[in-house]
């Protein structure tokens, strides 16, 4: 069964026409690939990649060397460092503890270099709109 979605309309109650948001006040689509082609959003991209690239392949090499490590190395993940405590289990809770800290360095990289140049792109669109 399918369902039929009405188009939208804006305020007027007609259709809002190509290139027009469905309130009429966004920028046109056209735009949004201008700004994607630019300058300043290609830094914002880059800017996004340089942290994110590093820190996923950083992470997933960690999270495979404890794959490996355990698989293959068991008498050293065995080994006892403290009572009941392995290196397993350390290396186990680290996978937790680098989680945590990669999501905790993004947002704080993101607070600081990612978004006040969203929001300038955003606040630009916006005000050509």
């Amino acid at each position: 069964m399918a369902t039929e979605v009405p188009p939208q309309r804006n305020g007027r109650g007609t259709d809002p026409g190509p290139g027009a948001s469905s309130t009429g006040a966004g920028p046109a689509p056209e735009r949004f690939v201008e700004v994607q082609r630019g300058e300043e959003f290609g830094e914002l991209r880059r800017t996004y990649r340089s942290f994110a690239f590093p820190l996923t392949i950083a992470f997933i090499a960690w999270y495979l060397l404890y794959v490996l490590l355990s698989n293959y190395a068991g008498g050293f993940m065995a080994i006892r460092l403290f009572g009941h405590i392995n290196v397993a289990l350390v290396l186990g809770l680290g996978q937790f503890a680098t989680t945590f800290l990669i999501a905790w360095l993004y947002s704080r990289h993101a607070a600081r270099r990612l978004d006040p140049r969203a929001e300038a792109i955003k606040a630009r669109m916006e005000g050509d709109a």
